[in-house]
């Protein structure tokens, strides 16, 4: 792998070949899926936020965090499994999901959303402190939380979350222009479902999963009824504030795992030896193998096998 950031390849829609059906699953997923959380909101600076919530009030609370423009969906075939030892709960980040849009978005608001799903899921309960996994995008407000509130955490799991060095300082994805389309069709819209960061996907049941959780219906822009359109707000990364995180890696309060996928185009070396060397020297560190960036879509039971293990003998 190359030292600076990836040149992404073309993929194509992993769902156009379905034609709107629903790709074939296993066992474990349906089985999964039937566990379904209890749903709810709560409100944090006058957004409602979306909150998914699974197993007993009272064991070890977990709070586990998608990435950009996903939803807390992301997380309801993983979620169950750990829910047998856990009090688990997922939120969408403002924004995205289900969740309420805002004028503007800010490392403070999603940090202050971390909390307030913390103490809506009582995560806590027993005088017990949280950890949180983040994925990707989610991984940065987690950073912020573990800097600046690391005293109210247990952990945190960076889950192919990548810091660049300044040298290769990120500035968030390319900016959209204009609303969301409007698909005619639930089919048509689910044949355009891509991953962002673009990688392959083995598992289409899962992006068929949280392809149609993706999605809500809307006027079509012509007037001539209702379509489909993907809820995340397109103005989220004209109005985001994030300060430069490579600063903060140095200052985490609470103890820290980093897990990647073995094949992430995210995790180039420059990268990785950056976040080692301004991370503390006794974080957690491993791969799971035959993984790209969307680690939980690409093995979903070893990526909960993981985090499994983890939670059990860490910190």
């Amino acid at each position: 792998m190359a030292d600076g950031p990836p040149r992404w390849p073309d993929h194509p829609p992993p769902l156009a070949p379905y034609n709107g059906e629903k790709p074939p699953a296993p066992a474990w997923f349906e089985a999964a899926l039937a566990q379904e959380p209890e749903r709810s909101t709560f409100e944090v600076q006058g957004a409602a936020i979306e909150l998914l919530t699974w197993g007993e009030v009272g064991k070890p609370g977990v709070l586990l965090l998608h990435g950009n423009g996903a939803h807390a969906d992301w997380w309801s075939f993983i979620a169950p499994l750990l829910a047998g030892d856990y009090r688990v709960a997922a939120i969408s980040w403002s924004g995205m999901g289900d969740s309420d849009w805002r004028p503007k978005y800010s490392a403070e608001i999603f940090t202050a959303e971390i909390f307030g799903a913390i103490e809506a899921a009582h995560l806590e309960a027993d005088g017990g402190k949280a950890r949180i996994v983040g994925h990707s995008f989610g991984g940065f407000p987690t950073l912020y939380a573990a800097v600046h509130h690391g005293d109210r955490l247990r952990g945190i799991v960076m889950l192919d979350s990548t810091i660049h060095p300044p040298e290769h300082q990120w500035n968030g994805p390319p900016r959209r222009t204009g609303p969301n389309k409007v698909y005619a069709t639930l089919p048509e819209a689910l044949a355009r479902f891509r991953l962002a960061p673009p990688q392959g996907c083995e598992n289409d049941y899962v992006a068929d999963w949280i392809a149609r959780k993706a999605l809500r219906q809307a006027p079509m822009a012509d007037g001539s009824g209702v379509g489909w359109t993907w809820k995340f707000d397109p103005e989220l990364w004209h109005n985001f504030e994030m300060p430069p995180l490579g600063q903060l890696l140095s200052q985490v309060r609470c103890p820290v795992a980093m897990v990647w996928g073995e094949r992430s185009k995210l995790m180039f070396p420059g990268t990785m030896d950056f976040m080692l060397r301004e991370l503390p020297d006794d974080i957690v560190k491993f791969s799971i193998p035959d993984a790209d960036h969307h680690v939980m879509i690409d093995q979903p039971l070893a990526t909960t096998a993981a985090l499994r293990a983890l939670l059990a003998a860490w910190p």
